[in-house]
Order: structure tokens, then C-alpha cells, then sequence
């Protein structure tokens, strides 16, 4: 498999603090990768890098021969949405769309065809039966419990089987057995896209189950 991400001596400085100190690191396209490190080692900082929504301060972020630094703001807007799945602890679903059209969302914003949104839906409606959720697509986010509208971000961060799939602690609203299965379903359905999986987790039990393990400390890759 060819690499598809390569950061090179990448830096990010928020005023003061000094998030990244010199990252490089290549990751291979349609594998699994597991960040570790305490709170504050860089971690997230290195994952919002990875799905452009931010900038390094210094160094290369490539992805696919593309250096996102160089993109403009509407070319990694469109990188963002065809390219990356994002799931965060925290779901941002839009409080003023019921749960079936925050799913859709992307699909509409890539402007694609009716036929490739219909194949769209019939993807979010079949992973909302594995993940326990169908209940909840005609609900309002403010009206489903914190694990519920975790599930749904995870449905929208697939539906439109991206390349890379980003993960800031994807299990911590879930209960241990949503837990495995949600970890599950993401590992599975990223072999089946031939995606790269990139995982930021506190939780053992799922860190244990990763044979590519990176670890950050102070912002610089301690291992990997």
C-alpha cells in the first residue's frame, strides 16, 4: 500500500504555548493507528491538523501528494468533506435538523447527485440499525441522551466513506458495550473503504487492541 500522510517537522504554536514540537511521521494508507499521551501532549492538536482544520505554524502536512498548508480555505473545505470523517467526544449535530437530516448534511453540502444521496441514506439508515439509533432520525439532537447522539456523529462521520477517519476519544459518551461495538463497526467499515483509521482514545481496553501505537508527549512524538 502506498503512504498517503507524511508530516514533516510540523510545529504549532498557540501564542505561548507550543501545541507540536517538530512532528514527522508517515502513515500508510487502509491502516490502523493509535494516539496516545496525557491531556495537553498534542494529540487533538495533531489530528485537527491531519483533517485540515488547521494550519501548522511550521513543517509539511501531505496527504495524497498535497500539501494542505498550500490549499485554500474553500479547497480544504472540500478536502474536509469528500476526504476526512471527523468523530469528536463532542457531536456538533445542528440543533435546527431532526437526526436523518444532520446525516444528510454532507452529502447535500458535496452536492451530490439524488441517486448518490439515496445510496447515502440507504447507508445511514442501515448503520443506524446496527448501532442502535433508527429510534432517534426523526428526533431533534436535544432530544436523544449523550450516547445516542454520539452514534449519530459516527453514522454522519461515515456516510460518505471517507479515506481518513479521525477519531478524538470516540467512545467517551458510550457505556462498555456500545464501546466495543462502536469501535468495532469503525474498524470494520474502515478496511472496507480502505480507509486509514487514526484513533485518540483514553480507554485500555480498545488501546490494547492497536498494533500501531503512537505516543506524544510535550508535542513530540515520543514512539511510533
Amino acid at each position: 500500500m502506498g503512504i498517503i500522510i507524511k508530516l514533516e517537522n510540523v510545529k504549532k504554536f498557540y501564542k505561548q504555548s507550543r501545541a507540536l514540537n517538530g512532528v514527522s511521521l508517515t502513515m500508510d494508507e487502509g491502516e490502523e493507528y493509535l494516539i496516545r499521551g496525557a491531556s495537553g501532549s498534542g494529540k487533538s492538536t495533531l489530528l485537527y491538523l491531519l483533517g485540515g482544520l488547521d494550519r501548522p505554524s511550521e513543517g509539511r502536512v501531505i496527504v495524497n501528494q498535497k500539501n494542505l498548508a498550500e490549499l485554500s480555505d474553500e479547497e480544504l473545505a472540500v478536502y474536509r468533506n469528500r476526504y476526512v470523517g471527523f468523530v469528536f467526544q463532542f457531536h456538533f449535530l445542528l440543533p435546527s435538523m431532526n437526526c436523518l437530516d444532520n446525516l444528510l448534511l454532507p452529502a447535500r453540502l458535496a452536492g451530490f447527485s439524488t441517486k448518490v444521496t439515496q445510496d447515502v441514506k440507504s447507508r445511514v439508515l442501515a448503520l443506524s440499525e446496527t448501532l442502535n439509533v433508527s429510534h432517534c432520525l426523526t428526533k431533534f439532537p436535544f432530544e436523544l441522551s449523550g450516547g445516542e447522539q454520539q452514534r449519530i456523529n459516527i453514522i454522519r462521520a461515515l456516510s460518505l466513506k471517507p479515506k481518513l477517519l479521525l477519531c478524538d476519544e470516540p467512545t467517551g459518551n458510550l457505556d462498555s458495550e456500545n464501546s466495543q461495538k462502536v469501535i468495532q463497526l469503525l474498524r470494520s467499515l474502515a478496511r472496507e473503504f480502505k480507509a486509514t483509521l487514526v484513533v485518540v482514545t483514553h480507554d485500555p481496553l480498545i488501546a490494547e487492541s492497536f498494533s500501531n501505537q503512537l505516543l506524544m508527549r510535550d508535542g513530540i512524538l515520543v514512539t511510533n
